[in-house]
């Protein structure tokens, strides 16, 4: 262990997207900031995001895009810091841009570019950024946070706890962030994976498995949301951003619906087939919108005794059934991937225990929390970034050079 002791203005654990940001902010303010991050280099998840382009934020962002305990805890902050205002932060720094469905923006090369942003956003001379930095302990003592590392002992007055959630632990991720949280009296909320794949152990698994790689646009609900997109068939169950998107509304043991068909009325259209065209099969009506093989599975599934019996000869009770299937198909998932491929971390600390408007602890004086450590989480389309860099702000503005 190396005794020296470094002592700054702030120390911000965590060096993801939020922990950068802040850093960045308080940078720029004067104040001496260290960064310590447990792996060997910043940024991970920022790189692997949207496919390796970053969905870095959206066009259309509002509190409703956020899933938080108490839902105005987001406002303040969205609000002081836009979505326009990170779109011109990456216009100064001429990173190339384009958006796609529903407002989402990308970077036109590589996440690359927000990750160089971001740590060039830090004056070197301000912020002092350490990777491979295991925290060993962390006292307050004299109005000083002390954290004992495998790299030396820091202090500071104020430190900012930007560690994330608990998805994908291979990229470093950890509950470090809430035991910190709970040792300076916060609550955790409990914890669960979101924006994550369903998995499935009946026989939908082994239907997933035979159309994996299929997807379809649909439309997948339950009784507390909808949502609207492609879903796609694995190999362990259905992805895609509409399951996703749903995944965060779901609890273990629920039912799910899909409608395959969210913008026509199936029904109308299998009567018109039995009015116009009589001679013809169910699965050849319905091979029209769906893929031969999901009809072959759907057949299977709930009309395998009709397979032969032509449009003309249904009997009109069949095929509102038919049509209720096809609307309201309801699976009941075993569980989801979890963490493992979890793009966030539902639930954390209590907001209600946080200032909205400086992400100070109302437990602890000097203790600020961001990001993902909190019980703040975004949909699917840059929200959770957009949340990353606006809590950012409203610590980094809230932050003061100390006399040491």
């Amino acid at each position: 262990m190396n005794d020296y002791i470094t002592t700054s203005d702030v120390i911000i654990i965590g060096g993801g997207a939020s922990g950068l940001m802040c850093a960045g902010f308080a940078g720029q303010k004067g104040l001496h900031t260290v960064v310590l991050d447990r792996a060997n280099k910043v940024g991970k998840k920022i790189l692997m995001s949207g496919g390796g382009r970053c969905n870095f934020t959206n066009y259309f962002v509002e509190p409703d895009n956020y899933l938080c305990a108490n839902p105005h805890f987001v406002k303040s902050a969205l609000s002081r810091y836009t979505q326009w205002d990170f779109i011109s932060l990456v216009e100064k720094h001429q990173i190339p841009y384009h958006e796609r469905k529903h407002g989402e923006l990308f970077c036109d090369n590589s996440a690359k570019d927000i990750l160089k942003m971001l740590i060039e956003e830090c004056p070197p001379d301000k912020v002092d950024i350490r990777t491979k930095c295991d925290i060993d302990n962390i006292q307050y003592e004299n109005d000083y946070f002390v954290l004992k590392t495998n790299i030396g002992t820091f202090k500071a007055k104020q430190l900012v706890i930007a560690s994330g959630g608990l998805s994908i632990p291979t990229m470093g991720a950890s509950g470090f962030g809430y035991q910190v949280a709970e040792q300076f009296g916060h609550s955790v909320l409990p914890t669960r994976a979101g924006l994550v794949p369903f998995t499935f152990s009946d026989a939908t698994k082994g239907l997933t498995e035979r159309l994996s790689g299929l997807a379809h646009d649909s439309a997948i609900y339950n009784e507390r949301r909808t949502f609207r997109e492609n879903i796609l068939f694995t190999h362990r169950g259905i992805s895609g951003p509409a399951a996703l998107q749903l995944s965060n509304y779901w609890h273990t043991s629920e039912e799910i619906q899909i409608n395959l068909f969210p913008e026509t009325d199936i029904e109308a259209v299998l009567f018109e087939a039995k009015q116009n065209a009589p001679k013809a099969l169910l699965k050849n009506i319905l091979a029209k919108s769906l893929a031969k093989s999901f009809v072959q599975e759907l057949e299977d599934l709930f009309w395998k005794d009709l397979a032969t019996t032509l449009m003309g000869e249904m009997q009109d009770k069949a095929l509102r059934k038919i049509a209720q299937q096809l609307q309201s198909w309801t699976l009941k998932p075993s569980g989801t991937e979890g963490y493992r491929t979890a793009e966030v971390t539902l639930g954390g600390v209590h907001t209600d225990e946080v200032s909205s408007k400086t992400m100070e602890s109302k437990k602890q004086k000097g203790l600020f929390l961001i990001g993902e450590v909190l019980d703040v989480t975004g949909h699917l389309g840059g929200f959770n970034f957009q949340w990353a860099w606006a809590s950012a702000f409203a610590a980094g503005e809230s932050l003061i050079a100390c006399k040491n």
